[in-house]
C-alpha cells in the first residue's frame, strides 16, 4: 500500500502537464484569455492543435481540444483585442512549428 502511494506521488506529477483545453463562453470562466494574432512574430506562444489527447505532452505548444470543462487542464476564452489578454497565440500547420517564444509567460500554462 505504501509503495503504490510512493508511486503515484511521484509518477502521477508527470502525467499532470498536458495540454486539454477547454474554450469557455465567458472570460470570468477561463484560467487564461488569449487572442490569436495574424503574425507568427506577434505571438508568445505557437500552437499546434493535435488530433488525440495523448498527443498532447509538456507544455510546447500541443493542445488537444476538450468537449467539457471537467476533461480540461486549463481553461481559455479568446477575446478580442490584445490588451484583454494574458496570452497571445498563433496556429501553426505542423507540429515541429510549436513551441514558446515568450518563455516569460510559460507559467501560464503550468
Amino acid at each position: 500500500m505504501k509503495k503504490e502511494f510512493l508511486y503515484f506521488l511521484f509518477v502521477l506529477p508527470l502525467f499532470s502537464f498536458s495540454q486539454k483545453i477547454f474554450t469557455t463562453d465567458y472570460p470570468s470562466q477561463a484560467d487564461i484569455k488569449v487572442f490569436l494574432v495574424d503574425y507568427e512574430s506577434q505571438s508568445d506562444l505557437k500552437v499546434f492543435k493535435v488530433d488525440y489527447q495523448s498527443q498532447s505532452k509538456g507544455n510546447e505548444g500541443l493542445w488537444y481540444f476538450v468537449k467539457y470543462s471537467s476533461q480540461s487542464d486549463k481553461k481559455i476564452h479568446f477575446v478580442d483585442y490584445p490588451s484583454q489578454s494574458d496570452l497571445k497565440i498563433f496556429f501553426v500547420k505542423y507540429k515541429s512549428q510549436s513551441g514558446w517564444r515568450n518563455n516569460s509567460k510559460k507559467h501560464l500554462l503550468y
